[in-house]
């Protein structure tokens, strides 16, 4: 799913999702479910992270801190672009 036009951030947020089990065509909704989660209650531990998660059909993932900080990243450098 990497390609060149992607910033290497991104590139490795992508191959480390993939490495934990999601699809690449599901990628972009994962991100977009964890942004909204997030744009919701911002300052959610990692537990309540993954129990919203798994609340709206993210069951079999389980995501570590090392991957948000990675996302949490990449939305930040997207938004300053």
């Amino acid at each position: 799913m990497t390609g060149d036009s992607l910033n290497p951030l991104t590139e490795i947020l992508i191959e480390r999702l993939e490495r934990k089990g999601i699809t690449p065509g599901t990628i972009p909704g994962f991100i977009r479910n964890l942004a909204y989660i997030m744009s919701v209650t911002p300052h959610m531990d990692l537990r309540e992270v993954n129990r919203r998660l798994h609340l709206v059909g993210w069951n079999d993932f389980e995501l570590d801190d090392h991957t948000l900080q990675l996302i949490i990243a990449s939305l930040e450098a997207k938004v300053l672009l």
